[in-house]
């Protein structure tokens, strides 16, 4: 979902919420909205705790993470799948936001390149290659 989509339905809410009900409604929008935003905080912090917990642009299977990867997946995910952090790669400045990589133990290397903290495009490098 965009952001622009979820700050939408937000506004939305407190509407719906102040004519609805007043400034009870507008309060209980508010606190759902403070809710759901503390939600994604701490989705964010359990995905970044666990890539802190391994060596960084390390993956167990390279081919495997390869095939779980889609276009349109976010950072938060492909941290979830990887359970490390990338390492960056050096692109050229008018090529994409930016490229990460993850490496197996056999030298298998996937590069993810991400736009807006999204999914782009992916290469699979294999190490006999």
């Amino acid at each position: 979902m965009s952001a622009a989509i979820g700050w939408g339905l937000a506004l939305a809410a407190l509407v719906v919420g102040y004519l609805t009900y007043g400034w009870p409604g507008l309060v209980l929008a508010l606190t759902v909205i403070v809710f759901w935003m503390l939600l994604q905080f701490s989705r964010a912090l359990r995905a970044m705790r666990a890539a802190a917990a391994r060596p960084v642009g390390e993956v167990d299977n390279a081919v495997m993470l390869q095939a779980r990867l889609r276009q349109g997946l976010r950072l938060v995910d492909v941290l979830k799948l990887t359970r490390s952090l990338g390492t960056p790669v050096a692109t050229a400045a008018d090529a994409v936001d930016e490229t990460f990589a993850w490496q197996d133990l056999a030298g298998d290397r996937v590069e993810v390149d991400l736009r807006h903290g999204q999914v782009t495009a992916w290469r699979l490098k294999r190490a006999g290659a």
